[in-house]
């Protein structure tokens, strides 16, 4: 397994983490852009949790002219409903579960562990985390939509059909419509998905308000959740 995997930044807030967040970048961005994140989150110690922020693979995007970039799948056209790209998505799914068997493999259960993640990221948090056959402890959504929502009703798995999920969105968002956000959301509370909805108004963004409110729900399901190691 370890010759797939993806390359990742990782932080740690103390010292053995009994906790994981693996965070999920934005298309064209990497794992860097989201590590000045974890001092802002300002976590305490106990428990100590390791953030993992890997870097997707470089891939042409068809919606920026084919220009290769890192991507966890590619963009056909624009919203409101685009062709997706099935098999990019499920391709980086199995990159995502790679990363959480390896923090098993460590001594980190999937019930303490978080996923997260910006923009495609966001997707790639739902495409993943619904389908996963063990509980997460939490998943984060920032900026981004449930995609292969045609599918999820029979492909999802009942472990994490109590797991509880942060969605934010900016108002102001250019690139993933609010109308479409918020479709999302209500297409997982139909499902009856646990779903913490949040709106901010900004663009295609992050800001202090979001980061204290991520905070928030993060200190929630880590110590909410689990301790032991595996």
């Amino acid at each position: 397994m370890s010759a797939t995997l993806l390359e990742c930044i990782e932080l740690e807030t103390g010292p053995n983490p009994t906790h994981a967040i693996i965070w999920l970048h934005g298309l064209g961005a990497d794992g860097h852009d989201f590590a000045p994140i974890v001092p802002e989150l300002g976590l305490a110690r106990d428990p100590a949790v390791r953030f993992i922020f890997p870097h997707a693979s470089v891939r042409p995007v068809t919606i920026n002219n084919g220009m290769s970039m890192r991507a966890w799948y590619d963009i056909y056209q624009p919203a409101p409903i685009p062709r997706e790209d099935d098999q990019g998505l499920r391709a980086s799914e199995q990159a995502v579960r790679a990363l959480i068997a390896r923090e098993n493999e460590r001594g980190i259960p999937t019930a303490n562990i978080v996923l997260a993640g910006f923009s495609q990221g966001c997707a790639m948090t739902l495409q993943t985390g619904l389908r996963l056959e063990e509980k997460l402890a939490g998943m984060v959504g920032l900026s981004g939509y449930l995609p292969l929502a045609r599918v999820i009703s029979t492909e999802r798995h009942a472990a994490n059909q109590q797991t509880p999920i942060f969605l934010a969105h900016g108002t102001m968002d250019p690139v993933v419509t609010i109308d479409r956000a918020q479709a999302s959301r209500q297409a997982l509370q139909d499902m009856g998905y646990p779903v913490e909805w949040k709106t901010y108004p900004m663009p295609h963004s992050v800001c202090q308000e979001e980061i204290a409110d991520i905070a928030a729900f993060l200190r929630k399901v880590l110590v909410g959740g689990q301790t032991q190691r595996v």
